[in-house]
């Protein structure tokens, strides 16, 4: 919402207010939380890029895609929590005006990227299924350098022009009521007509969200008529349980980002944003690498030959 020009001062830092009104003993409890939730996502997510890349079983396509998304994840998380911890177990609610545009840069880059490459995970899922036997020529290694580019590189120009932009206003106050650099908390602070920018945030994130979730709908709309043309049971079964983790995750990342910017501003108070917000910007990327490992024979196979390999030098030494 534009405030009114005028009363403005240079801002050299900002003042994340994150989760200042609990009780100490609460953030406390909080603190624990996230630290835990945070080393499982970076442990989980770096354990699948490792074993995609270690076990020649996993040298498909789809893990290809799945390697990216760890990836992803992993920096998702680097963005947001380690300030927050930091927030929470030393007060330190201080961030710099640089730091706060970086954050806020890389937010919208991770967040835009994901949405691009889980569109093309789910075009992957429906040339597998839709096109078997082509689907190793259609999916070579140049084509799917280039898929996992095309979906990384939307996020550039869309964090670029929104984090420019934002943060060349003047601001009237340096107090951002969430436990991060976003941009609708930052953009209450700003003392101009933000008329224009707003038009353009709605619309970017509008254009953002639907294309790759049309994409998706296409995609799955084409392999669910593809699955129920196979005769057998256990054929339908194996075709779906090849992308249930793929269709759980983009669930899991549409609602909780849906809920958090597409709901009606009379029902979205600032408390109950930040908690939709750490939905997707904390619990998600720490549920893919457990979603993808519990619901896929063949990264739970892979695991475990991977630390049968680790072991093996060690108990024959022993």
């Amino acid at each position: 919402m534009p405030m009114a020009a005028g009363n403005w001062t240079r801002v050299s830092q900002f003042i994340l207010m994150s989760f200042s009104s609990l009780p100490t003993e609460i953030q406390s409890l909080l603190f624990l939380t996230f630290l835990i939730i945070y080393l499982v996502t970076l442990t989980g997510n770096s354990l699948i890029i490792l074993v995609t890349l270690a076990d020649p079983m996993l040298h498909s396509p789809m893990y290809f895609f799945l390697r990216n998304l760890s990836f992803l994840e992993i920096g998702f998380n680097l963005v947001i929590v380690p300030k927050m911890l930091g927030t929470l177990l030393a007060q330190d609610t201080t961030i710099s005006f640089l730091g706060c545009a970086i954050q806020m840069y890389f937010f919208f880059f991770f967040g835009v990227a994901e949405c691009f490459l889980l569109a093309t995970m789910a075009y992957d899922r429906y040339v597998a299924i839709c096109s078997p036997l082509h689907y190793p020529v259609i999916m070579n290694e140049r084509t799917r350098a280039k898929l996992a580019a095309a979906s990384w590189f939307p996020g550039f120009p869309v964090a670029s022009v929104q984090t420019t932009w934002l943060f060349s206003f003047p601001f009237c106050d340096n107090k951002v009521n969430h436990f991060f650099c976003d941009s609708p908390p930052v953009l209450r602070l700003v003392c101009a007509d933000t008329a224009l920018f707003e038009v353009y945030a709605i619309v970017g994130t509008i254009l953002v969200v639907m294309i790759p979730c049309l994409l998706i709908l296409c995609s799955y709309t084409r392999i669910t008529a593809a699955i129920l043309k196979i005769p057998s049971a256990r054929g339908k079964r194996k075709a779906f349980s090849t992308c249930s983790s793929h269709l759980l995750v983009v669930s899991l990342f549409y609602v909780s980002s849906s809920l958090t910017y597409f709901r009606p501003k009379s029902n979205n108070s600032p408390e109950s944003k930040k908690l939709l917000s750490l939905s997707y910007t904390v619990v998600t990327p720490m549920l893919n690498p457990i979603i993808y490992s519990l619901r896929n024979n063949e990264v739970k196979n892979a695991l475990s030959r991977t630390f049968h390999k680790a072991l093996a030098p060690r108990n024959h030494n022993l």
